[in-house]
């Protein structure tokens, strides 16, 4: 995913009506310019299925989603809200920025969006849809990274990808205040998790853990422990083989113990390359593994992290994944007769599950097939759909999770 894209759901801030207090804007482009004043036409209430057009900017961003809206962020640093119940616009907070996107956090619970674009980073008010505050980096620094957990925003930023360092800040997330800052080894495409009191961050060899209060470090993993990738989710660390090596050979996977970050007893038996994967909050692991060979097709593979097992797999080619109301959520394989579906598997009843525990598919949609470059948004809580970002031509489609 390059830039992580981090969502933190469930937004209790937030008004029946899936908006903001407020709705304020029109402007979906999230172009710069002062924001147009207009009456919502969104309809008011719980999550239903819609299709919804994405403008350039939002298509070439990133979207998150609470319990109780949709928040894109666009390529130029501005955000738009949208309502659960049809998809429609309920607020914008334009931008003029360029450059490379940092990415988008979702963080209900503080009732923050933040992006960053190049240089700037930009927050906006979940509750009521306008900009909070706004952060500039020293020219020829950019943001590459962001995170947030207990009311603290967290940004890795660099002036040099190549040097392998980063600073990673702390910012209050109600105003943006400066909490503490540190220079950290750091390695592109290495994500910035924040869980539990602690910051984690890794350099491509070692994962190293602050406290979120001081910035202190208060762990790094063993030197003998390979860490060429981390995959973070469900308060859960795992060091994968890097997704960009061109061996044959990958080192062994291994879970980190959040605390000490020494290794913990991990399940593998596969000689694949790890791509991609997904954690959920009970410790399943499901990881995209590319045939070392032909790395145009590959499995996922379930991990039982918490029990030291292996649980399922199943045919794939490479796409975006989440997990919701207990199941993993993909796209049927490219090359496969079912293409262009949304597919769910129980975590832990895998292909083989029967009854409530089976799998299931969505009808055919043009916006999941691999032209479109679909990814899938998870709302928080418990709203039972799901939502498909297409870049290609720019959408968003909400449909009951199948």
């Amino acid at each position: 995913m390059g830039a992580v894209l981090l969502v933190l759901a469930g937004c209790a801030g937030n008004t029946a009506s899936g908006g903001p207090e407020s709705p304020a804007a029109s402007s979906p482009s999230g172009a710069s310019g002062p924001t147009v004043q207009t009456a919502s036409k969104s309809v008011s209430g719980p999550w239903r299925a819609w299709t919804a057009p994405l403008s350039s900017r939002e298509a070439h961003g990133s979207c998150g989603a609470t319990a109780h809206q949709v928040v894109c962020a666009t390529d130029s640093g501005g955000f738009v809200g949208r309502s659960r119940a049809d998809g429609r616009i309920t607020w914008t907070v334009p931008a003029g920025d360029r450059g490379k996107s940092a990415g988008l956090v979702v963080d209900a619970a503080d009732e923050r969006a933040v992006t960053a674009v190049a240089g700037r980073l930009r927050t906006a008010n979940l509750r009521t849809g306008r900009q909070a505050w706004t952060r500039r980096l020293p020219t020829g620094s950019a943001y590459t990274s962001l995170g947030a957990a207990g009311g603290v925003v967290y940004t890795l930023a660099t002036s040099d990808p190549a040097s392998r360092t980063a600073v990673l800040d702390a910012l209050r997330a109600s105003d943006g205040r400066p909490l503490w800052h540190r220079t950290v080894a750091w390695s592109t495409g290495e994500p910035l998790a924040a869980f539990r009191g602690r910051v984690y961050t890794a350099d491509g060899t070692r994962v190293t853990a602050r406290d979120a209060r001081t910035g202190n470090t208060v762990a790094t993993s063993p030197t003998g422990v390979e860490c060429p990738h981390l995959v973070t989710g469900g308060h859960h660390l795992v060091c994968t083989g890097s997704p960009i090596s061109a061996g044959d050979t990958f080192p062994p996977m291994r879970r980190l113990d959040p605390a000490t970050l020494r290794p913990l007893p991990t399940p593998r038996n596969t000689i694949d390359k790890p791509v991609r994967g997904v954690i959920s909050d009970d410790g399943v692991l499901v990881l995209y593994e590319a045939g070392a060979e032909d790395t145009s097709a590959g499995n996922w593979n379930a991990y039982d992290l918490e029990h030291n097992r292996k649980l399922w797999s199943t045919y794939a080619t490479e796409a975006d994944a989440t997990v919701a109301g207990g199941r993993f959520v993909t796209f049927t394989p490219g090359n496969d007769a079912t293409r262009g579906r949304v597919l769910t598997i129980d975590l832990h009843a895998g292909p083989q599950g029967t009854g409530a525990a089976a799998p299931r598919m969505s009808a055919a949609y043009a916006q999941t097939r691999d032209g479109e470059h679909p990814v899938l948004v998870a709302p928080g809580g418990n709203t039972g759909h799901v939502v498909v970002m297409a870049r290609t031509h720019g959408s968003l489609r909400s449909l009951p999770l199948p």
